[in-house]
């Protein structure tokens, strides 16, 4: 399969909430990271997705500009859902940068605008605020213990 194939396979598995595929697209020691999940590693990235389908059952996905090249590849992706804290519909557009090794992905960076994201998800405070640290690092934190608790019920380590 080629890397850009594995692109594709890996964000239909995300339409489909298809959790198994997606984890295992990636490299036993793949690292990810985006503006809020800023460095995770092994398994904390698959449980992340795992996490993030099973809390997001109306989340809808769509991308496109699926290009690899050698062992680096991109796309540009976009999440609709409901932010589950708050219940505010997010429209987050959102660019990946991979690198692969062994037909597997290895490193994954999404970037997009946190503060954008935080208006959406959060409202007013969010708009006003969501370009500071505090409410970014307060998103980050309450982010990475919800991951740390989905991992402990899983069984996760």
């Amino acid at each position: 399969m080629s890397n850009e194939d594995l692109i594709k396979k890996f964000y239909t598995a995300f339409q489909n909430k298809d959790s198994k595929t997606m984890a295992d697209s990636y490299d036993d020691n793949a690292e990810f990271s985006d503006p809020v999940f800023t460095d995770l590693k092994g398994n904390q990235v698959k449980a992340m997705w795992m996490m993030l389908i099973e809390k997001g059952a109306d989340t809808k996905i769509t991308f496109s500009n699926v290009k690899a090249d050698g062992d680096k590849g991109s796309a540009d992706w976009e999440a609709v859902y409901a932010f589950g804290k708050t219940g505010r519909i997010v429209h987050n557009r959102i660019h990946a940068e991979f690198k692969f090794k062994n037909g597997k992905i290895i490193e994954h960076r999404d970037s997009f605008n946190l503060w954008k994201w935080a208006g959406m998800a959060l409202g007013l405070n969010g708009y006003l605020l969501g370009f500071t640290p505090i409410i970014q690092n307060k998103v980050r934190k309450d982010a990475n213990t919800g991951l740390v608790m989905y991992m402990k019920r899983k069984k996760m380590s």
